[in-house]
């Protein structure tokens, strides 16, 4: 018999966090831990408003599921009885660990990964003020940040990426829009921006409505991020979009993230792997799969005032493993 244990956490933010839809200040979490045989596995998922999720509605799918958990369900089976989302990340990526636990196995090792020295990841500049983003640019530099990625809305997009690059001019730009630029001129945009060598476009438009990324040449990639969930997305989303953004808590954990890529790959689309904030557990589930993106955004722990176990290591502009 197995046990399953919920947790409900409130986890302060060091600053605050801004993006074009609002500003944080705390994140909430939920963890679970199973327990089996005196060996444990845990998961962490962040609800997120954005997918209609609460604390409330993602702690009662998960309390739905806890007979059948601590009777025994199957990781595999666990598909079928959830649907994507952050509940089911949480018992997903639980349940990898237990099994890997249970084999005397590292997670890597029961992914079939190989598991790297370190893994380069951006450093997010919160929506702020040109100056404030210029500063937070100069300051995620000067302790080695190498990829950032830029948190903007319709307001003095190519000002505040100009400031950026001043104050970084040989980092690797990234702009994530969170769906903000609808009614802007994106093929003048666009070409603007490529003077600035931006290395890729998160999400410019709302989700479903993004018709107008097919009629013109991207002079930067795009990649779809609310767009793009399971794998059963992406090959409709070839036509507007060069890569997609992979988050354990969109797709519902890391045995759907590990058949996203396999996806992704077959239609040639490019990689990003991403998170919602979180701690160091929720990024270390996703690190087997970030390891084929050529974008990583897993820096969710550096914005929290208090990191939690299993502690990654954030230094020069990688996570070292």
């Amino acid at each position: 018999m197995r046990r399953m244990q919920i947790e409900v956490l409130e986890l302060p933010l060091a600053r605050p966090f801004a993006i074009s839809r609002g500003t944080r200040t705390a994140v909430t979490v939920i963890r679970v831990t199973l327990e089996q045989n005196g060996f444990i596995g845990r998961g962490e998922c962040t609800p997120t408003p954005r997918y209609d999720e609460t604390p409330e509605s993602v702690n009662a799918e998960l309390e739905a599921l806890r007979a059948a958990m601590e009777a025994g369900l199957s990781r595999l089976d666990l598909q079928s009885r959830l649907s994507a989302g952050s509940a089911r990340n949480a018992l997903d990526c639980a349940l990898w660990r237990l099994d890997a636990a249970l084999a005397k196995h590292t997670l890597w090792q029961q992914c079939e990964r190989r598991q790297p020295p370190s893994v380069i990841t951006a450093e997010t500049l919160s929506l702020d003020s040109i100056e404030n983003m210029a500063a937070a640019a100069a300051d995620a530099v000067s302790r080695g940040a190498i990829l950032l990625k830029i948190k903007l809305n319709r307001d003095d997009i190519l000002e505040k990426v100009a400031a950026i690059r001043q104050a970084a001019p040989r980092a690797t730009l990234i702009i994530d829009a969170n769906e903000a630029w609808s009614g802007v001129d994106l093929p003048s945009l666009f070409n603007a921006l490529a003077s600035f060598n931006i290395a890729m476009v998160e999400q410019p438009l709302p989700a479903g409505q993004d018709q107008a990324l097919q009629r013109f040449t991207h002079p930067i990639p795009v990649c779809a991020d609310e767009n793009c969930h399971i794998r059963e997305d992406i090959a409709p989303l070839r036509n507007r979009y060069e890569m997609i953004n992979i988050k354990l808590d969109k797709c519902g954990g890391l045995t759907e993230a590990l058949a996203m890529v396999e996806e992704a790959q077959k239609h040639d689309m490019r990689l990003m792997v991403g998170c919602m904030l979180g701690s160091s557990l929720a990024m270390e589930a996703a690190l087997p799969v970030a390891i084929a993106a050529e974008h990583v955004d897993l820096d969710g722990p550096i914005w929290l005032a208090a990191d939690s176990s299993p502690f990654l290591s954030y230094a020069q502009g990688q996570i070292w493993l």
